[in-house]
C-alpha cells in the first residue's frame, strides 16, 4: 500500500472578490526544497520577524484543546450582526430625520439560549432576553437622549432582534462619517462588549443632479447591497419596507430586509447571475437575491421616478436615496407596463398608464414608488463557554485574508484583519499553533503538522481539512469562516531488500490521478 505524505504546499493565488469575472488560478504544487535547506530557511524567516513566538503551557493547552474540541461540535458560538445603511441624511434646526432603514441587530447562535443556572446573569425563575442593548452614535455623550435602548424580541428563526428607530445626526454634528456604537450588557449587569458598525456617510439631501460617475461613494455598483422602502404620501409613519417573510416577498412595516442587486442578463437561466461589474444605471435589467434566504424577484427594469412618473428615456447611474420603479420586462409597445407595487402588506404588480403628454414617461401610483439605499452588515463570533472571566469579549478579532508561506514539513500562515492583540493565539481545529503577534492587522503562526491530527494520517487517501479559529488567553472563543486543508501527496512505502521496482506505468498513471484530483478538488481556503 502507497505511503501517503501530507503536504501544505498549496498556494492560493491572489484573487480579488471586487472582479467575479476572473476565476481563480488552479491551486498547484511548489517545488520542495531539501528538508534540512527548508528548515534553516524557515528558522532564519522565524528570527528576521518581529515579535515573539509565544505557546501556551502543556497544562493550559490540554484544557482549552478539550474546550476548544466542544466548542467545534456543539457550535456553541453567539453571533452579532449589525445591518444599517451606508448613508444618513442630516437634520438641521428642531427637525429629527431619523436614519432610514433603522439599523438593526440580530443575535444569532446556539450560545445566547442560556438555560436558568448556566450563567450568573440568569435567575432562576426569570424569562425574557438574556441581553439588552443600547445603540448610538460613536462620538455621543452617551446620555439618554442620544443613545436608544434596544428590546430585543425572539424572531421565528430563533434568532433575537432589536431595532433603533429614532437615531439621527443632529445639525451640532459636523463631521462627514460615523459610525455606530451597540452596547451589549447580559441580565444582571454584566458588560458583554462594545461593537462598532461600518463607517456611514453624512449627506445633506438626495442628489437631484445627474450622478457622476466621479462620486462613486453614492453611486450603487452590481452586487452591492441595498434596501427598498415605500412611504405612501412621504409620511414617516406610512413607511414600508421590501422584506422576505415565510418565504415569500412582503411589505413589512417593522423589519426591512437587504438584497443583493445584481445587472441581470436577459439570456441567462433563473438564478444565476453571471459576473457583471460596473454601477447600475437607469435602464439597466437588474435582479435582487435576499443575501438571507436567496429568495429572488424575477429580472426586472429599474426607472427614475420624478413627480409619480417613470422617466422611460433616462440611462444615468444610480444614487442614494433616489426614488426608482421597477418595472417587469415584456410589456406591449404603447402600454405603461407592470411595476413591483404594494398593497399594505402584499407584494403585488401595478398597471402603469402611459402619459397622454410624453410618450417617454408612465404615470405611477404611491406604492410603485421606491427609494433604493445602500447597506452595510458587520458580524462578529464568539463564544464565552470556554472563558474563565467576566472581561468583555470586544474586541472582536476579524479575520478578512490568509497568507500561506513556504510548504512540506514547515510553513507559516499570516492572518490579515483587525482588532488582533498579543493575546490571541491561532487554532487549526483542536490544535494550537505557535503564533506571533505582528500588529492589530496581522498574527503570524506555524501550520502544525499533520500528524497532531491522528496517528493513522498515513494511510488516509482524502485531505483533511480543518477550521482556523482564534482564542484569546483566558479562553474565549473565536470562530471564523476560513478553515485549512492538508493535502496527501503520495510515495512509495519502503519495502524489504530486493523487492521489484513497481512498474512506472503504474507510477505515472497514479502520479496524473493525483495531480488532477489535487487541481479540481482541493481548496485551501474556504470562506463562507
Amino acid at each position: 500500500m502507497p505511503l501517503l505524505k501530507y503536504s501544505r504546499l498549496i498556494w492560493l493565488d491572489t484573487y480579488s472578490p471586487a472582479d467575479p469575472s476572473v476565476p481563480p488560478n488552479p491551486l498547484t504544487h511548489l517545488s520542495l526544497r531539501d528538508r534540512s535547506e527548508m528548515q534553516l530557511q524557515s528558522e532564519a524567516d522565524r528570527r528576521s520577524l518581529p515579535g515573539t513566538w509565544t505557546r501556551s503551557s502543556p497544562e493550559h493547552a490540554t484544557i482549552l484543546r478539550g474546550g476548544v474540541r466542544r466548542c467545534l461540535q456543539q457550535q456553541c458560538e453567539q453571533t452579532v450582526r449589525i445591518l444599517h445603511a451606508k448613508v444618513a441624511q442630516k437634520s438641521y434646526g428642531n427637525e429629527k430625520r431619523f436614519f432610514c432603514p433603522p439599523p438593526c441587530v440580530y443575535l444569532a447562535g446556539p450560545g445566547w439560549r442560556v438555560k436558568p443556572g448556566q450563567d450568573q446573569a440568569h435567575q432562576a425563575g426569570e424569562t425574557g432576553p438574556t441581553v439588552c442593548g443600547y445603540m448610538g452614535l460613536d462620538s455621543a455623550s452617551g446620555s439618554a437622549a442620544e443613545t436608544q435602548k434596544l428590546n430585543f424580541e425572539q424572531q421565528p428563526d430563533s434568532r433575537e432582534f432589536g431595532c433603533a428607530k429614532t437615531l439621527y445626526v443632529s445639525d451640532a454634528d459636523k463631521r462627514k462619517h460615523f459610525r455606530l456604537v451597540l452596547r451589549l450588557v447580559l441580565r444582571g449587569g454584566l458588560e458583554l462588549g462594545t461593537f462598532h458598525s461600518r463607517l456611514i456617510k453624512v449627506i445633506s439631501k438626495p442628489s437631484q443632479k445627474k450622478q457622476s460617475l466621479k462620486n462613486t461613494d453614492l453611486c450603487i455598483s452590481s452586487g452591492s447591497k441595498v434596501s427598498l422602502f415605500n412611504r405612501l404620501r412621504s409620511q414617516t409613519v406610512s413607511t414600508r419596507y421590501l422584506s422576505v417573510q415565510d418565504g415569500a416577498f412582503v411589505a413589512s412595516a417593522r423589519q426591512w430586509a437587504a438584497f443583493t442587486l445584481h445587472l441581470a442578463d436577459g439570456h441567462s437561466s433563473p438564478g444565476d447571475f453571471p459576473p457583471r461589474e460596473g454601477y447600475v444605471r437607469y435602464g439597466s435589467l437588474v435582479q435582487l437575491v435576499c443575501t438571507v434566504t436567496g429568495i429572488t424577484l424575477p429580472p426586472m427594469i429599474i426607472r427614475k421616478v420624478a413627480k409619480q412618473c417613470a422617466l422611460l428615456d433616462v440611462d444615468e447611474p444610480i444614487s442614494q436615496l433616489h426614488k426608482c420603479a421597477f418595472q417587469f420586462p415584456g410589456s406591449p409597445p404603447g402600454g405603461g407596463g407592470t411595476y413591483l407595487c404594494l398593497a399594505t402588506e402584499k407584494v403585488v404588480q401595478f398597471q402603469a398608464s402611459p402619459c397622454p403628454k410624453e410618450a417617454n414617461r408612465a404615470l405611477l401610483n404611491d406604492s410603485s414608488c421606491w427609494t433604493i439605499i445602500g447597506t452595510e452588515a458587520v458580524e462578529f463570533s464568539f463564544s464565552t463557554s470556554l472563558a474563565c472571566t467576566r472581561e468583555p469579549v470586544t474586541p472582536v478579532p476579524l479575520i478578512s485574508t490568509l497568507e500561506l508561506s513556504g510548504g512540506g514539513d514547515v510553513a507559516t500562515l499570516e492572518l490579515h484583519g483587525d482588532n488582533f492583540h498579543a493575546g490571541l493565539k491561532v487554532w487549526f481545529g483542536d490544535v494550537e499553533a505557535e503564533t506571533m503577534y505582528r500588529s492589530p492587522r496581522s498574527l503570524v503562526c506555524v501550520v502544525p503538522d499533520v500528524a497532531a491530527f491522528g496517528s493513522d494520517w498515513r494511510w488516509l487517501r482524502a485531505p483533511i481539512t480543518v477550521p482556523v479559529s482564534l482564542v484569546r488567553a483566558d479562553g474565549l472563543f473565536y470562530p471564523s469562516a476560513f478553515s485549512f486543508t492538508y493535502t496527501p501527496e503520495y510515495s512509495a512505502r519502503p519495502g524489504p531488500p530486493g523487492t521489484p521496482e513497481p512498474a512506472t506505468g503504474a507510477d505515472a498513471l497514479l502520479e496524473s490521478i493525483h495531480q488532477e484530483f489535487t487541481r479540481t478538488n482541493f481548496h485551501l481556503f474556504i470562506q463562507t
